[in-house]
């Protein structure tokens, strides 16, 4: 392992030992298994997983979760939270992902209040700082700890070590909430995230890994890779059936190809 990583783990594996019982928020990505994996070896039962179940989140993304958990023999909290209940969210502004955070977050910390648990820890990379991320106000107003941030793991330090230790999430894509593939001023409603979630699933299902389903109301627009755009094309019969079932009536692929925040070069 290279030193300077090395040096990284040893530095947050002291930051984590300092915390007598912590409560991972854990999404199921790479950096949240990464940082559940570390807390579990260090402190053992004294970290506690804590998954927040939206509407925004994929019933997919909730089975790699408990996956995940299990081959850590920990068993995640599961707590329903929804999301379309909240004016600020509906609304969907671009500051909307603050708002969300701050629910979730308050969600969580209420859980924590109940089991006497004083700190909680998420796993927002030093790369994050860099990216449009209105969430990290919440998390500080919150006073939620980001040890990968303060032990200053870039997320290629953090792939690099997953890979080491043969996490299953060391090379997974970034997947961020549903809301994501809504422009900003749409109203965010369940039957939408469904139909994204569900989009989504089905292209999963023909072998693309990093792709988004945009939805722009009676119109999808896929974005994908490049090197995907063969298996769309071969495929575009049942992806048209599978999107025209869901409600779509207009089925896109952006030749620009896959980027993350695509919707935010219109904010």
């Amino acid at each position: 392992m290279d030193k300077t990583i090395q040096k990284k783990l040893i530095n947050l594996r002291s930051i984590i030992k300092n915390y007598e019982k912590v409560i991972i928020a854990f999404s199921g990505g790479v950096d949240s298994t990464f940082l559940l994996k570390i807390a579990s070896d260090t402190i053992g039962n004294n970290c506690i997983a804590v998954t927040l179940h939206t509407p925004a989140h994929s019933l997919f993304e909730m089975d790699i979760v408990n996956q995940i958990a299990k081959s850590f023999h920990l068993t995640p909290h599961i707590i329903p939270l929804d999301i379309t209940n909240f004016d600020e969210i509906i609304k969907n502004p671009p500051d909307r992902c603050y708002h969300c955070k701050k629910y979730m977050f308050l969600r969580i910390k209420e859980f924590a209040e109940k089991n006497n648990i004083s700190s909680i820890l998420e796993g927002s990379n030093l790369d994050d700082l860099n990216d449009y991320r209105p969430g990290l106000k919440a998390l500080k107003e919150l006073d939620i700890k980001s040890p990968l941030i303060q032990a200053a793991f870039t997320k290629q330090d953090i792939r690099k070590i997953s890979k080491e230790l043969d996490l299953p999430t060391w090379n997974k894509p970034a997947n961020p909430c549903l809301a994501t593939r809504i422009p900003y001023g749409t109203p965010i409603t369940k039957e939408i995230l469904s139909k994204i979630d569900k989009a989504e699933e089905f292209l999963y299902s023909l072998g693309l890994a990093q792709f988004r389903v945009r939805y722009h109301n009676t119109i999808a627009r896929i974005e994908a890779n490049k090197k995907d755009f063969d298996v769309i094309f071969q495929s575009s019969n049942q992806i048209i059936k599978r999107f025209k079932d869901l409600g779509f009536k207009y089925i896109t692929v952006d030749i620009e190809g896959y980027r993350s925040g695509s919707l935010n070069e219109g904010a």
